[in-house]
């Protein structure tokens, strides 16, 4: 009988260990690159990436307003190859190359919402 219990405590928190890893790779699942986005859909800026080409990226995207919370919507894209992108971010309107873009993690504007209320 103890050796049930053993290891029924053994395969508890593994378990709860395996549940904690579907519950990140879930929530990161649907965060997406900027770069990547559809035209006119609205997204949250989840996180900013640090490119290892160009480390200082990271602190001039947050410098013109890519924080954690604010919407982000892609308004055009160039006509060669989808670069630059226009980006809209808050109230403000940036040209952003699309390497630049791939650096910033946002999710659906509507799904944000959902895990807010």
């Amino acid at each position: 009988m103890n050796l049930l219990h053993a290891d029924m405590a053994i395969s508890m928190p593994m378990t709860k260990t395996i549940d904690m890893k579907m519950d990140m790779q879930s929530a990161t699942s649907s965060l997406v690159k900027l770069a990547q986005v559809t035209i006119g859909e609205r997204f949250i800026v989840r996180s900013i990436l640090s490119d290892g080409g160009a480390p200082e990226w990271q602190q001039q995207l947050e410098d013109i307003g890519f924080i954690a919370g604010e919407p982000v919507t892609v308004m055009a894209k160039g006509a060669f190859g989808g670069d630059p992108l226009v980006v809209r971010i808050g109230l403000s309107t940036f040209a952003l190359r699309k390497a630049e873009a791939a650096c910033v993690l946002v999710e659906p504007a509507l799904q944000s919402m959902k895990v807010a209320a």
